[in-house]
């Protein structure tokens, strides 16, 4: 088990896929989404792999890494800190990164504040944040806080789809090791706001989002897009939030632009 060392001491696991980065041109790091981990990108990770190694890792307070946060409270821009320290244990200098959700928040602050490290960016069902974005609709907050599965699979996904019991399905079903984990993350994702750090974003971006996404609302893509300089935006209609699952073309899309 390989594990990297965030600025805090705590540890990250991580997983390269296949197992090792030696002499690889290309790098993709995956970062997934509110108290989610690895297991998130594991139904499409394969189809990352044809121009290069990746990269998968469980935030803090998910999975098998550790189950501490710094005593300041932790954030998207810490987070950042911790995808880096994912970087150096795997001895990568630059890699594509692709961020879904609270991973995408987390991406916006590697590519703003260590440019160098990032050499194509893709921004999944993501936001500026609140302050400059569109807010986090009451009913999906409410559907948060009941925890009632079917309702939150249906944020994610098409009712049609789901009938099929598709096991994707299982990739985005929240895991945090403990109530004070699952807080900080909601509290990093509600808190985030990196509309003023994007203009320094010098990685190409391509911002993704379903059109009909109930938890972060598609105009977010829009906003997100506009605040980076020369970002691409693409929509699918009909998905949701979890477009990246229910949809094999937005997977394809973002390993041909991953792929230069």
């Amino acid at each position: 088990m390989s594990f990297a060392t965030a600025p805090d001491g705590a540890q990250l696991w991580y997983h390269v896929h296949p197992a090792t980065v030696a002499g690889a041109d290309r790098v993709t790091l995956l970062i997934a989404g509110q108290a989610l981990g690895a297991q998130a990108w594991y139904p499409v990770v394969d189809r990352f792999r044809a121009s290069g190694p990746v990269i998968t890792y469980d935030h803090r307070g998910v999975g098998r890494s550790d189950d501490v946060f710094p005593a300041g409270g932790w954030s998207t821009r810490y987070s950042a800190r911790d995808a880096a320290a994912v970087l150096d244990a795997a001895g990568v200098e630059r890699a594509g990164v692709y961020g879904f959700s609270m991973g995408g928040r987390t991406a916006q602050w590697l590519a703003a504040e260590q440019p160098a490290r990032v050499s194509r960016l893709v921004l999944g069902a993501t936001t500026v944040g609140d302050r400059h974005g569109v807010r986090l609709p009451d009913a999906a907050l409410r559907i948060l806080v009941r925890s009632d599965r079917r309702a939150l699979l249906e944020m994610f996904f098409t009712p049609d789809w789901l009938d099929t019991d598709p096991p994707e399905q299982e990739a985005i079903l929240a895991a945090p090791r403990s109530l004070p984990a699952q807080r900080a993350h909601f509290a990093a994702s509600m808190d985030h706001d990196a509309f003023a750090a994007l203009s320094a974003v010098r990685a190409p971006t391509l911002v993704l989002h379903g059109e009909d996404d109930p938890l972060c609302l598609v105009d977010n893509a829009r906003i997100l897009g506009g605040a980076i300089d020369g970002a691409r935006v693409i929509t699918y209609p009909r998905l949701r939030h979890g477009y990246y699952l229910q949809e094999p073309r937005a997977t394809a899309d973002a390993a041909l632009f991953l792929a230069g």
